[in-house]
């Protein structure tokens, strides 16, 4: 049995993974899933990464789930605990001292321009996608602005899923990226930016295979 620290993505919350946690439970797993403090405007990306450290408490064999722009947080919370792996899910990859406003230029990202549905949530069932949208949050300025504070990648494995029919971090975008950045190949499944929405059974088994090895 694992725990997995599921690490919401930018504007989220832990409702965005109430569809993936019955799953992973149903399979034996442990899961804790937290509110980012993002409305907290003295709160950076250290004290994001300890709002979840202080929800795992003393657990053991964590494996950290981060979503979009939880890759900033996710690495931190690896270097705080005893994680077995980090899974990134259609995530950004901080680079050392890069802020994450910084991140957009660095990496070279362009926006379609699309609607925040058919960017985001195209194959998400209508009511979950319009909750969603209504649960949305704003970041405040200090996280988003402040260096990433790792001097490098913490010595734990990574994976990185990206999504085929990702609109926002678009497959070809993200597999340079990740080239770049971490010097892996990504792993990939079908559908858009919020597989743990549209295709939460297939998230969950793709990660309980990183566990057994079968991916």
């Amino acid at each position: 049995m694992a725990t997995f620290a599921l690490i919401h993505g930018g504007g989220g919350s832990a409702w965005d993974w109430h569809l993936l946690e019955p799953e992973l439970r149903g399979r034996g797993h442990d899961v804790v899933a937290v509110d980012l403090p993002l409305g907290d405007e003295d709160a950076g990306l250290l004290d994001y990464a300890d709002t979840v450290v202080e929800a795992l408490g003393d657990r053991r064999d964590v494996v950290v789930v981060a979503h979009s722009w939880g890759g900033f947080v996710g690495p931190l919370v690896c270097a705080r605990t005893r994680t077995e792996l980090l899974v990134l899910v259609t995530a950004m990859i901080p680079a050392p001292g890069e802020p994450p406003s910084a991140w957009w230029g660095n990496t070279g990202f362009e926006q379609a321009e699309l609607d925040t549905v058919e960017l985001f949530l195209h194959d998400v069932p209508a009511e979950l996608a319009a909750e969603s949208i209504v649960r949305s949050r704003e970041h405040a300025d200090k996280a988003m602005v402040e260096p990433w504070p790792l001097e490098a990648w913490p010595a734990v494995p990574t994976r990185f899923l990206l999504c085929r029919d990702d609109r926002f971090f678009t497959p070809e975008f993200m597999r340079r990226v990740v080239r770049d950045r971490l010097g892996i190949t990504p792993d990939e499944i079908d559908g858009s930016h919020a597989p743990m929405l549209a295709r939460p059974k297939e998230l969950a088994d793709r990660l309980e295979d990183y566990l057994t090895g079968r991916s």
